[in-house]
């Protein structure tokens, strides 16, 4: 197993840093996601041993997961087809990257908690090899690159 198998979910350490933080301001979610060549499913689940790409799978997520991600407040304010490595390892690339943003960390946590999200969530898992998400603050924007 690479080390980048492991970043599909959140570790427990990680995900309580997360919770830690302020729960009542807006905050954006930054995702890079690389998805597996053949969708790998548990053992007994109604997709496994279908013949899916991991980006089919992930369509199915977003399909599955869209509305509770509404619901929630949630939308996508940024999304961008990867080109090529500027700075950082030349292995690292992504097949798909956006921003989404929730009301506040509150709606972030309800979606993941939803029960139906927990049915959703098994196509993410079976659609990407590695990812990152990574949790910003809101800024202002501007003309310069200070702030």
């Amino acid at each position: 197993m690479s080390d980048n198998d492991q970043y599909v979910d959140p570790t427990p350490e990680l995900f309580a840093a997360f919770k830690a933080l302020d729960r009542e301001t807006p905050i954006l979610m930054l995702n890079m996601l690389r998805f597996r060549d053949q969708a790998a499913y548990p053992e007994g689940h109604a997709q496994a041993g279908k013949d899916l790409s991991g980006a089919d799978a992930y369509q199915l997520y977003g399909k599955t997961s869209g509305p509770i991600f509404a619901r929630v407040g949630g939308e996508i304010v940024w999304r961008g087809d990867y080109q090529t490595m500027v700075i950082g390892p030349q292995e690292e690339y992504w097949d798909t990257v956006f921003i989404a943003r929730y009301p506040n960390a509150h709606a972030f946590l309800e979606m993941i908690a939803d029960p139906d999200y927990k049915i959703a969530v098994v196509n993410r898992q079976a659609a990407v090899a590695t990812s990152r998400l990574i949790r910003f603050g809101e800024k202002a924007g501007g003309a310069g690159f200070g702030g």
